[in-house]
């Protein structure tokens, strides 16, 4: 189990695991851990998951192959009645399966990795997500069934689309992914035209795993980039909204962006500068339009590093100088809001804490600008090339490798 985040009491969350397990190959590799040491970490989480119980109880690990998105740090079961959760998920079973690309030799405990991972990959069961329609559910629970809210506009789906249409089991229908696309919004913001997705992170979680340089589906062949490039401009929009900071915000400028799910100083109200400012907690911040309390989350600026180095290495160095009580010994912390001041600090508010949500992306990014780990290893996975050729995708190394 991996909790959620450092906050006392947190539960275990599946998308900090999944973050997790496609960590442990970058730890052997930079010799945090041995090989040994992170294969037992794998094997003990993947035994772990396909042995918990699935069903309809509401005190289960998962059901239909998905998985509940907080579980008790203790007994693994459903926590804070959290939803069947078909993202997280997600997250989870591409961090299975970039272990088993990484951990793939011919030792027992390794073939045994490989096993647990394709089998908890081929449990999940993605037509019964779509819940009788074309786009996937975001969740399901005991006590009210499936949410009604559905996978719609660009986001972070993409990983799970592509997981579910190359299912070796109960796979979506390209139909599907038609129906997903078809709810994209192009945009143009400050003289830039993108894919639209408003918090940072809707454009960079599903990049941890795939490398999308070179390859296109439908849509990205008719605008003539990829989603990589598509990450790079969400940078420079982000970068571009914080200099313009049209909610006159303290601090945004040219070295200060990044605007996405995020902890934060709320809920609360005060008076700042003569306005009334809203602040939230934990919120998926977004932009132009909104939700925008101040809050920039360093998380998210690291996690475009491979997209625009050129704009992230200079903003790390500016809020390592400007805010040194940001980062620990574990980095820099989630988030910081200088505009919630109680007039006793220049700094304003700074998150005490780390979440999985922010970590993960930090440590694969990193590693993935370095060295192009985890993409390596994720262009060889079956599932993920099955899925990105029924998605549509051609060319580059979907094509030569």
């Amino acid at each position: 189990m991996v909790p959620d985040s450092t906050k006392q009491n947190a539960a275990a969350s599946i998308a900090a695991i999944g973050f997790a397990l496609t960590a442990y190959p970058i730890a052997v590799e930079r010799e945090y851990l041995t090989r040994d040491e992170a294969i037992t970490r794998v094997l003990t989480t993947l035994r772990f998951f396909w042995n918990s119980p699935q069903g309809t109880q509401p005190d289960a690990t998962g059901y239909q192959g998905f998985y509940y998105h907080f579980l008790d740090m203790h007994t693994g079961r459903r926590a804070n009645d959290s939803e069947l959760s078909t993202i997280d998920s997600a997250f989870l079973i591409a961090g299975a399966l970039t272990a088993a690309q990484y951990f793939d030799g011919d030792a027992p405990d390794e073939q045994e990795i490989c096993t647990l991972a394709d089998a908890l990959y081929a449990r999940a069961d993605w037509q019964w997500a779509q819940n009788g329609q074309l786009r996937v559910s975001h969740g399901w629970n005991p006590e009210v069934g499936f949410l009604k809210h559905r996978w719609d506009g660009y986001s972070e789906a993409l990983i799970l689309y592509t997981l579910g249409l190359g299912s070796p089991t109960r796979p979506l229908p390209v139909a599907s992914y038609a129906a997903w696309t078809r709810s994209y919004r192009w945009q143009k913001l400050y003289d830039i035209e993108f894919l639209y997705g408003g918090p940072l992170f809707v454009h960079q979680l599903s990049h941890v795993w795939i490398d999308f340089r070179g390859i296109q589906d439908a849509y990205m062949r008719e605008k003539g980039l990829d989603y990589f490039e598509n990450s790079r401009r969400a940078a420079y929009v982000q970068q571009q909204y914080a200099i313009r900071n049209p909610k006159r915000f303290k601090g945004y400028g040219e070295y200060s962006w990044g605007i996405t799910a995020s902890d934060g100083p709320g809920p609360a109200e005060r008076k700042v500068g003569g306005h009334t400012r809203h602040f939230f907690d934990y919120k998926a911040r977004a932009i132009p339009t909104g939700p925008d309390d101040g809050t920039l989350a360093p998380w998210a600026v690291i996690a475009a590093l491979p997209f625009a180095p050129e704009l992230v290495l200079p903003t790390i160095k500016c809020l390592d100088d400007t805010f040194p009580e940001m980062t620990s010994e574990y980095g820099f912390k989630c988030s910081y809001n200088p505009t919630f001041s109680d007039g006793g600090t220049t700094s304003g508010w700074i998150s005490q804490g780390y979440y999985g949500l922010d970590q993960g992306p930090i440590v694969m990014m990193i590693e993935n600008y370095r060295s192009g780990l985890i993409w390596r290893l994720l262009r060889r996975s079956p599932a993920i090339r099955m899925g990105l050729r029924r998605a549509g995708f051609t060319g580059g190394w979907l094509t030569h490798d």
